[in-house]
This record gives C-alpha cells, sequence and structure tokens, in this order.
C-alpha cells in the first residue's frame, strides 16, 4: 500500500499512548477510529483529546477551526467490526499473545493489503507477525509519550516485514508531522534498549539507599537531563515502564543487567501508575 491510498486509520487501545496516537492521526486529516472494550476508557480519550486541544490553542499552536477538523475525522467504538481499515495500529498492553490475537482477529476482517501496525516499546516484531496471515504487512510503529508532542517514532521490520510497507509507514509518519527512524527487529529497538538503563541503574541506586527519589531526579536534571528517572517514570506510567523492563529482561534471556525492580513492582502492585492515578513516585495533585 502507498501513502497516498491511506485514507482510515484505527486505533486499538484507547489508553494513553492510544489516545495520542488517534489524536495525532485525526489532526493530520485522516479519518481516525480509536477503539477499546472499555466504553470507560473511551470517555476518558475523550475528555483528553479535548483537554489536549484546547491547550494547544491556548498555547498558539492549532486554532479552533484545527481542533473542529481533528474532530470531526475522529471517531469512538467498542466494536471491532467497525475496524475496516487502510493501517490499523494497536497499542494495547505489552503482551505477546495479546497483540497476536488483535491482530489475528484483525486480518480475518480486514484485505490483505491493510498494514497491521505495532506500538509495542520491546516485543519483536517478527514474534508478533509469526501467527498473523500475510506477516509482510505487519510491522512496528513505535511512538513515544506524550504521543501528540513527542516527535519521534521508530518503525521497525520484523524478518517478514515487506521494504515497501515498512516505507510507507515512514511516510506515513511524516505526514503525522513526527520524525521516523528506520530500525531493525530487536527486543527495545534502539530508544528503549539505551535508555533502560537510565530506568534500570536509578532504581538500584533507589533499593541500595545510595539517594532518594527526589536527590537522583535532582542530580540527573543538573548533568543536563529534562527529566528524572523517576519523573519520566512518573509520566510514562509506572506499569508501563514496569512491563516494558520485563519484557526486555525475558527477552534478553533473563541478563541481569535488565533485572526489573521489586521497588518499582511494589508500585504497580499499589496501583501507584504514576500522573496517570494520582501517584507514583510522587504525589500529584
Amino acid at each position: 500500500m502507498q501513502l497516498e491510498e491511506i485514507r482510515t486509520i484505527g486505533v486499538v487501545g484507547a489508553g494513553t499512548m492510544g489516545q495520542g496516537i488517534a489524536q495525532v492521526c485525526a489532526q493530520a486529516g485522516y479519518k481516525t477510529i480509536l477503539f477499546d472494550i472499555s466504553a470507560q476508557v473511551l470517555e476518558k480519550a475523550k475528555q483528553t483529546t479535548l483537554k489536549n486541544l484546547d491547550e494547544g490553542i491556548a498555547r498558539g499552536k492549532l486554532t479552533e477551526s484545527d481542533k473542529d477538523a481533528a474532530l470531526g475525522n475522529l471517531s469512538y467504538t467498542g466494536d471491532t467490526l467497525q475496524l475496516s481499515c487502510d493501517v490499523i495500529i494497536e497499542a494495547v498492553v505489552e503482551r505477546l499473545e495479546v497483540k497476536q490475537s488483535i491482530f489475528r482477529e484483525l486480518a480475518s476482517m480486514n484485505p490483505p493489503g491493510t498494514i497491521l501496525a505495532s506500538n509495542t516499546s520491546s516485543i519483536p516484531i517478527t514474534q508478533i507477525a509469526a501467527t498473523i496471515p500475510n506477516p509482510e504487512r505487519v510491522v512496528g510503529m513505535h511512538f513515544f509519550n506524550p504521543a501528540h508532542i513527542m516527535k519521534l517514532v521508530e518503525v521497525i521490520s520484523g524478518a517478514a516485514t515487506s521494504p515497501a510497507i515498512a516505507q510507507t509507514i515512514k511516510e506515513l509518519a511524516g505526514k503525522l508531522g513526527k520524525t521516523a527512524v528506520m530500525a531493525m527487529d530487536s527486543p527495545g529497538f534502539i530508544v528503549n534498549r539505551v535508555a533502560r538503563h537510565f530506568y534500570v541503574e536509578g532504581l538500584k541506586l533507589l533499593e541500595e539507599g545510595v539517594a532518594d527519589v527526589e536527590t537522583i531526579d535532582r542530580l540527573m536534571r543538573a548533568s543536563g537531563f529534562k527529566m528524572g528517572p523517576f519523573e519520566l517514570m512518573d509520566l510514562i506510567g509506572v506499569d508501563t515502564n514496569y512491563a516494558v523492563t520485563a519484557s526486555m529482561f525475558e527477552a534478553f534471556h533473563y541478563d541481569a543487567k535488565f533485572r526489573p525492580s521489586r521497588l518499582q513492582q511494589q508500585k504497580v502492585d499499589a496501583g501507584h501508575h504514576g500522573r496517570k492515578s494520582g501517584k507514583g513516585f510522587y504525589i500529584y495533585e
């Protein structure tokens, strides 16, 4: 499929990433369908989109007509039968079997030319595509949080991914106002593999009592980082960050340098997921 043939984009999963991806697609002029099994999650995504667009207007980045056009392009559904699209981007939990199940269902409902793109942070695209009909149309399209602001998108080719499909997704990322980087298949790809130790080593310092959360974050900001590891984990979602680390730990055959933190797991178990839950490594109003 060529870029000019793309008219409709489906996004599966209306959480933090899915909502942001859908907003970006709608703002770029694509008819966008955001799907989630939870009506409550869909309603929250709708309110977040309105808030983001209003903030864009307040900052002078958008106009009222831009907002109206984006909202006109965006629809919400809990019915998978409505996901008949040219490109479908899944943004669900980092579990291989869940992603494969979603893509198998969508593949049965759409023609072989529909591109199936995964927003996975760490799971190899080759594994996701292994059980999907026409695996050459399965590709990674990894956005970064917050998706409506962050410019980077990793485009990942699995062993079976068609180079033409990867190129189309790269061009689509450009049309969405993003900067695309092509990557070959490896756990964590480029950014999460490099950045994982930013989080893991920060957590080790905390576990060993070397310094507290505030001190570690302050020192990292003083070193030139815009945010410290704990501030960034709270922004991304402590649960999401932990899931990516756990996935990479398994994918790298339990290499100790990727070991998830027990302290982070405690936060997840307690429901302290960061900004989105009101409490993570910090407490939010």
